[in-house]
């Protein structure tokens, strides 16, 4: 992919997910109510949605009113099994959802980082975390290709459908090796390519901020994982999301091309062979 195409996919996810932020913060729609590519001003319906992503109405009500924007693909948490005194990293972190929800099981000893490249959906995650008292949760501005974070420094990585936004996906995986300590592991929701798009919505920048055109399949990912050093990788799609996925640009069969999965890796311990 070229410098100049990358460019303009970083600006145009950028954009909309700054209008994203700004119609939360006004109470307004952006004009897709749906998970991952825009934000309804109706509570009720983004906790639907958020519900509908494997999040309980206990999540929903444990995290400051606006946290929640009904954006994502699946619940990482879910798979994450995330321990006290954990230090936990939340790629892509938008209004903080996911951090909040780490936050109450690594407890007052852990840590949970948020890194979003967005300075709107920034702004609304400090505050967020201001009004909900959160010392443990600090978010930084960022992109996940470049991550502000120290070497060998995070037990677990999670993320929910932001991976797919990123034109360089190898350099993402590169980093998340990188600031994993040894034994550290991907927790992640994303979406993946069931079949090759037609170049028409591989090019169509709407559909890649509405994380369709950049959805990698299973099993480019996986070469993508291991080549950065990561083992036990588990990929595994939810044909069942389907029925959410279709509901994002209705009409459109993005459903037909792409599903939501959990994503999982391991950083091997010093001296452990990948693989076992």
């Amino acid at each position: 992919m070229s410098e100049q195409r990358s460019d303009d996919i970083r600006n145009a996810v950028r954009s909309s997910y700054a209008a994203v932020a700004e119609a939360s913060e006004a109470g307004d729609c952006c004009g897709v109510e749906s998970s991952c590519c825009g934000v309804s001003d109706d509570a009720a319906i983004n906790a639907l949605i958020s519900t509908r992503l494997g999040y309980s109405q206990a999540d929903l009500e444990s995290v400051p009113e606006g946290a929640d924007m009904g954006l994502g693909c699946g619940n990482p948490r879910a798979i994450a099994s995330l321990q006290p005194g954990e230090t936990v990293l939340d790629l892509g972190s938008g209004g903080g959802f996911d951090a909040f929800l780490a936050a109450a099981e690594v407890g007052a000893s852990g840590r949970v980082i948020g890194v979003d490249m967005t300075p709107e959906m920034l702004a609304k995650a400090r505050a967020n975390a201001r009004k909900g008292n959160y010392s443990q949760v600090e978010f930084r501005l960022g992109e996940i290709e470049h991550l502000p974070v120290s070497d060998a420094s995070v037990d677990v990585i999670i993320s929910n459908c932001v991976i797919n936004l990123s034109p360089d996906k190898a350099q993402v995986f590169r980093e998340a090796f990188r600031v994993l300590r040894p034994g550290g592991r991907l927790a992640i929701s994303d979406v993946v390519a069931g079949t090759e798009l037609p170049e028409a919505m591989q090019q169509d920048l709407q559909l890649h901020s509405a994380c369709v055109s950049g959805a990698s399949t299973a099993a480019e990912l996986t070469a993508i994982l291991a080549a950065a050093g990561f083992a036990d990788i588990r990929i595994e799609p939810k044909d069942a999301s389907r029925e959410f996925i279709r509901d994002w640009l209705p009409g459109s069969r993005v459903e037909d091309y792409v599903l939501s999965a959990t994503i999982e890796a391991v950083k091997p311990q010093a001296g452990q062979v990948k693989g076992s």
